[in-house]
């Protein structure tokens, strides 16, 4: 068994934990990280269906350094070759937070030099390590004087789902997008329009998750090359998930844009996942948007923020109307993710529920309104 972590943004651990849960494991849960323990199949299991991590780590020592010989003999004492092979490639990449062995250089150097004593004498190696091998991404990761060594197994990040070919200028993280239809427990079984669609990453991820199609499906992992790892596992794994999907299932999912171009992208992106017959795309500009049901349906979106002077009036006026449309449907559900201060104000609308999120290293915060739900026929 293997001790590991799914690391994911501030504020979305609950929902990573709560993914990791449904794969049939138990977490702990820290800031940014979800640890979990598994075998070969967890590693596998967890980069193919994880949705809103951004990467699984396999955990390989955890201790307390303040020298640069306590890191030395400490990592030196893990057993580095039960994972990497003799001609394993181990690239180091360090951080270090409020701790005294602050020059990450330094320790990326000590750490390196540590594992490659250990490997040479695990398989009574002389001379270099040639590193011609597969790739294990290593980190060192110090915050106050705590050391974290890690594997990492995903190579790219998890939001790198292989269907985005093309984007604007400020895309939303696949993972992120995730997350925010994870929050408004969307499940496909009601109608949603994202009227900010971009590059369609929200419509995009709605329909992979009501049609339980796994998000790491159509791409590949750098722990697929390693000898830890069963051969054909990820295959097999693949081949499950592509018989748990419910490719079937009719979705209404509506992604509108003002800009042509990025319509026209969005439904390049939607080809390339073979949902651009699933989604319905236009251009439109939302304050003319208008919802013609009684029945619940939701509006998930992440607006322009307006923090460009010109952009201002313009961004002030949509909120508003988001607003007024709240007003006009009691049924709407609307879930928008913005920095702007003011979204309450504009829309004259107090959210049932507000939460921190970051836009890549933009806080924001996640307004959820629920709409009514309809009444239940006894």
């Amino acid at each position: 068994m293997y001790q590991l972590l799914a690391v994911c943004p501030m504020g979305l651990e609950a929902v990573v934990a709560k993914e990791v849960n449904a794969l049939g494991y138990e977490t702990t849960v820290e800031n940014g990280r979800i640890f979990f323990e598994g075998d070969e199949t967890a590693i596998a299991k967890s980069n193919l269906w994880l949705r809103t991590a951004d990467r699984v780590r396999l955990v390989m020592g955890r201790f307390k350094a303040t020298t640069f010989e306590e890191l030395f003999e400490q990592t030196k004492a893990l057993p580095w070759e039960t994972i990497i092979t003799e001609d394993g490639n181990f690239p180091v990449q360090g951080r270090s937070v409020k701790s005294t062995l602050h020059s990450v250089p330094d320790v990326q150097a000590i750490v390196k030099k540590a594992i490659v004593e250990r490997l040479k004498d695990a398989y009574a190696h002389k001379g270099w390590l040639d590193e011609t091998g597969s790739k294990y991404p290593l980190e060192v990761a110090i915050h106050k004087d705590e050391v974290l060594l890690t594997i990492d197994t995903s190579g790219s990040g998890l939001n790198k789902r292989g269907y985005r070919l093309a984007q604007g200028e400020a895309p939303i993280k696949e993972t992120l997008a995730a997350a925010l239809i994870r929050l408004a427990n969307w499940d496909g079984n009601t109608p949603l329009i994202d009227p900010f669609c971009g590059s369609g990453t929200i419509a995009i991820e709605a329909c992979l998750i009501a049609q339980n199609i796994a998000p790491g499906f159509n791409r590949s992992f750098v722990s697929e090359q390693w000898d830890i790892m069963p051969d054909d596992l990820y295959e097999q794994l693949r081949d499950e998930a592509d018989q748990q999907s419910d490719y079937d299932k009719e979705v209404e999912v509506y992604a509108y844009d003002i800009d042509p171009e990025m319509v026209d992208i969005a439904i390049r992106n939607a080809e390339e996942v073979g949902l651009s017959e699933v989604i319905q795309f236009g251009v439109k500009d939302v304050n003319t948007l208008d919802i013609h049901t009684d029945q619940p349906i939701a509006l998930i979106g992440n607006p322009p923020y307006g923090e460009r002077i010109g952009d201002r009036e313009e961004v002030e006026e949509m909120y508003r109307y988001l607003g007024k449309l709240m007003r006009q449907h009691k049924n709407l559900s609307e879930y928008i993710l913005t920095s702007n201060k003011e979204f309450e104000f504009l829309t004259q609308q107090k959210a049932t529920k507000r939460r921190k999120l970051f836009n890549g290293y933009i806080e924001c915060t996640y307004y959820q309104y629920w709409g009514k739900k309809p009444e239940s026929k006894s």
